[in-house]
């Protein structure tokens, strides 16, 4: 896949918007922080809310979404974390929100809601180095990287908006970056990833183009 790129790291939201809008664009929105993200553990299938920083995190991100161009579409994961952070963004932006299972976190299976620290270093090293290792009841990247790619592919070859917004977590999220790059989902051990930042793609049916990656507002922005 031919694919560009023009970074933003832990950038800022006030950035060039489109105000004439001629590209498709694919907004990719991390969710607020729940205590569990505070905590240091491993959040996957877990459905937690958000806390109050999580909440203040959502709040400023529909303002700032609007900056980038008009929203026409929002999508969420199922899980209660990213639903309560679209639902933020939709009492801005005025759009529905529809959830697509497919953006759906990764399923730790047996580690999911354990503490990162107490997690094997041998399975860390696994899941560094093989795409297709699945922990125990859970679910592999190379598994999560298919979904994610379904999903992308879908929205690049329908009419589902000029500005579409995604709400997802830390791993589908990575997965859309590298598709967008044209990379392998590997690439996700060599970025991170902020809660309540948003990643944009330009997106259409022949190319892909990652516009900005990690940008986070603040709430007094």
């Amino acid at each position: 896949m031919d694919s560009a790129v023009a970074m933003r790291a832990g950038g800022s939201s006030r950035q060039g918007s489109w105000s004439r809008l001629t590209e498709r664009l694919l907004t990719l929105v991390r969710h607020g922080r729940t205590r569990a993200n505070a905590g240091g553990l491993l959040q996957g299938h877990v459905d937690n809310e958000l806390d109050e920083v999580g909440r203040d995190q959502a709040a400023v991100l529909g303002p700032a979404l609007t900056r980038v161009a008009p929203v026409d579409r929002i999508i969420a994961s199922p899980l209660r974390r990213a639903q309560q952070t679209a639902a933020a963004i939709a009492g801005h932006v005025g759009v529905a929100v529809e959830t697509d299972r497919r953006w759906i976190e990764l399923d730790y299976g047996d580690y999911d809601g354990m503490p990162m620290s107490s997690v094997p270093p041998g399975v860390w090293a696994q899941w560094r180095s093989d795409p297709d290792f699945r922990p125990p009841r859970g679910e592999s990247m190379s598994e999560l990287e298919s979904r994610v790619r379904a999903a992308l592919d879908e929205l690049a070859t329908s009419d589902s908006g000029m500005h579409v917004v995604v709400v997802s977590h830390v791993s589908p999220i990575k997965a859309a970056v590298a598709w967008a790059l044209g990379v392998d989902i590997g690439v996700s051990w060599r970025t991170a990833l902020d809660r309540g930042s948003m990643s944009t793609i330009r997106l259409d049916a022949q190319r892909a183009a990652l516009v900005t990656f990690n940008v986070t507002v603040h709430p007094d922005k």
